[in-house]
């Protein structure tokens, strides 16, 4: 008996001092099922968080692109622009160059309005300036310009419309950031899923060391007794003697990782250290089955992967059209058309402008590139198979991934219920081992073994739990659809950017 009283504050350290850690600042109890902690995951973890602002980022990045398709209204103006210089003047009189003072100011103000043009790839823009010059000095005087209108056009003539293939791919990215967005949401339930289950698993095991140790006590007890008395054998002593030990090993484990997984999911959902989370089991999964062909269908229209794998096409086919008009004739047209003025005062530089015209057309013509562009026409169009060989092979593995993802979960609900009904049965077994044992009908082998098929079956209820789960949520990310409501996963997107 003094062998057991030194050992029993031994095995028992790992629980009070989990007990006085948990306890000791009086802490805020949560209560929280599989679906309040999924919940609180996407509201406040740091994973969430980090997905919004990323998808912020794509937002700009597409409200950007949309700007450009919009006109554009731009008011410039320069005032003041002061210079006091000597410049070189040539003088007839004295037939040198000799340096004269210069004190001037030049003042601008200019408003122009553009229109991009999708079509075409040009802009077309209109814009109005007047231009005030002040000569200081002994002579001085002001003089007004003025550009009361001015229409002009800007096209390239190269043959790769920029804005064209703008219009095509943009969107595209701005679709790929929804869903993205939405795929990372998934991927926060997924972790949430888990470290419930790490903490479920943590529980149960807490729970099982603690029924185990107290047996175990009772136990050794009873085959003290039972050898004082010369009714069992000293190896069947120490077998429980040792059987003990190892309980009181196993008690101070499972109170460490009971603390360990509790503050992983604490920090995952933002809690601090005052707050105690004590978990619902779910009692039950739904019935559920999902269809492969409607998985596939839905991944194809929802998942991110492959509208990523659509838009690298577009782009690869977009590199090959600017390679091909690179590689030969490139021009560009600038035109406008305006009205213009001068004079001592401002109502007279707006009295009868005159006309103003400009046409410019600028081009390039490769005389000798050593075959540079045409290497660079080959390279994209190579590329570009590869990008679509590339692009197929992945949406054949995304549909074999699909058809196995769907395979394992349809067989999910079933393993839990087998999990279930083992662990029923293992602990009658027990319970009758245990009630065996007490009578001297089985030996402590036996019992042993029936105590570890309990602890399995328990631990297996868990881990069947947790597998359909985890099935369920990467079926939910693969085809962004949620299959117990029968709706797709959707996201106030306009919210996210407020």
């Amino acid at each position: 008996m003094k062998k057991r009283i030194f050992l029993l504050p031994v095995v028992v350290l790992g629980t009070i001092f989990y007990s006085l850690s948990t306890f000791s600042q009086q802490p805020t109890v949560k209560r929280l099922t599989l679906q309040d902690v999924i919940e609180l995951a996407k509201e406040q973890s740091p994973q969430a968080i980090q997905a919004k602002h990323r998808f912020r980022a794509s937002y700009w990045q597409y409200r950007t692109f949309k700007a450009e398709y919009l006109p554009s209204l731009t008011l410039e103006g320069t005032f003041p622009n002061y210079n006091r210089v000597y410049e070189k003047e040539f003088d007839s009189n004295t037939g040198r160059d000799i340096y004269v003072e210069k004190n001037t100011n030049n003042s601008t103000l200019e408003l122009s309005l553009s229109q991009n043009i999708g079509l075409t790839g040009g802009s077309i823009f209109m814009n109005t300036d007047i231009t005030r010059l002040d000569i200081f000095g002994p002579d001085g005087s002001a003089e007004y310009v003025t550009t009361p209108i001015s229409i002009g056009y800007r096209q390239p003539i190269s043959g790769f419309n920029s804005l064209k293939w703008q219009k095509i791919i943009s969107p595209m990215e701005y679709e790929e950031a929804k869903k993205t967005y939405l795929s990372q949401l998934e991927n926060v339930a997924s972790r949430a899923a888990d470290l419930f289950f790490d903490l479920a698993l943590a529980e149960q095991n807490m729970g099982i060391a603690q029924i185990n140790y107290e047996n175990s006590d009772t136990l050794f007890r009873i085959a003290q007794g039972r050898y004082n008395i010369g009714t069992i054998a000293e190896n069947e002593l120490l077998q429980m003697e040792l059987s003990f030990l190892n309980a009181g090993t196993r008690l101070n484990q499972a109170g460490i990782d009971l603390q360990l997984a509790e503050f992983q999911l604490r920090s995952f959902l933002g809690f601090n250290e005052n707050v105690r989370i004590e978990l619902i089991l779910p009692n039950s999964v739904p019935a559920l089955e999902v269809d492969v062909d409607q998985a596939i269908a839905l991944a194809r229209e929802n998942n991110p992967e492959l509208i990523s794998l659509e838009r690298q096409l577009r782009e690869a086919e977009r590199d090959v059209a600017q390679a091909r008009a690179q590689k030969g004739f490139n021009a560009d047209l600038f035109a406008t058309f305006g009205l213009t003025q001068r004079a001592d005062d401002l109502p007279g530089a707006y009295t009868d402008p005159s006309q103003q015209q400009r046409v410019q057309i600028g081009f390039s013509v490769p005389i000798m590139d050593w075959g540079l562009g045409r290497g660079r026409y080959k390279m994209a169009q190579s590329s570009q198979e590869l990008v679509r060989t590339t692009v197929q092979q992945s949406f054949n593995d995304f549909e074999q991934n699909i058809f196995l993802n769907v395979m394992n979960f349809n067989l999910q609900d079933d393993q839990v219920q087998i999990a279930a009904k083992a662990d029923t049965i293992a602990q009658k077994r027990y319970d009758v081992s245990k009630q065996r044992y007490l009578i001297g009908k089985i030996d402590v082998l036996d019992m042993n073994v029936a105590m570890e098929e309990k602890d399995v079956a328990k631990r297996g209820y868990i881990s069947a739990l947790r597998n359909f789960w985890d099935s369920f949520f990467a079926i939910r990310r693969l085809c962004l659809y949620d299959f117990i409501e029968d709706q797709p996963l959707q996201a106030d997107f306009e919210a996210l950017v407020e």
